[in-house]
């Protein structure tokens, strides 16, 4: 059995596109899926499955959740060993985190196509881009610098939509399911 870690994109965000954890995790089991767990309310889940064809097995949870819920639900999945080794190396140990930086991780559905320069920095110096590996960017928002950050929309213009960003706390929430 091979753990799995899945994240929907777009579900639960100001009452459109409602995605009730019990029944996403009823529907996974239903398909196949084993030790289905859901985390928050924002569309991660961990579960168990004999298939590692990861690309493949996001397609077909995608029709299946199309035909559940009537509306089309990006879905990312990476392994639970690649979260293991995300967390452990920790892209922000040397960020120094006060009550105005947030931390995110964004999961790219496909390889990211453009090459950054490492860090990247927004225009108005409250978002940086301090990693990018395989389809996993880490980032830090300073939310001191500016009152509209635009730390998200930057995220999509570099690399499309095909992308969903938690935050580091939610990561380490996953990671210990």
């Amino acid at each position: 059995m091979t753990k799995i870690v899945g994240f929907l994109r777009g579900i639960n965000v100001g009452g459109h596109h409602k995605v009730p954890m019990a029944e996403l995790k009823n529907i996974l089991t239903q398909f196949g899926c084993e030790n289905v767990i859901t985390i928050l309310n924002s569309g991660n889940f961990v579960f168990e499955l004999k298939n590692d064809d990861l690309k493949a097995l996001e397609n077909k949870i995608e029709s299946v959740l199309a035909k559940s819920f009537g509306f089309a639900i990006p879905v990312i999945l990476i392994s639970h060993k690649q979260l293991t080794q995300l967390v452990n190396k920790d892209p922000f140990a040397g960020i120094d985190v006060h009550k105005n930086i947030r931390l995110y991780i964004s999961f790219l559905k496909d390889t990211p196509k453009v090459k950054l320069a490492i860090p990247y920095i927004s225009n108005d110096q409250a978002f940086s881009i301090i990693g990018v590996k395989d389809k996993i960017i880490a980032s830090v928002l300073d939310i001191t610098t500016t009152n509209t950050p635009k730390g998200m929309e930057d995220l999509e213009k570099l690399f499309g939509k095909n992308i969903t960003t938690r935050n580091w706390n939610t990561i380490q929430k996953i990671h210990n399911c």
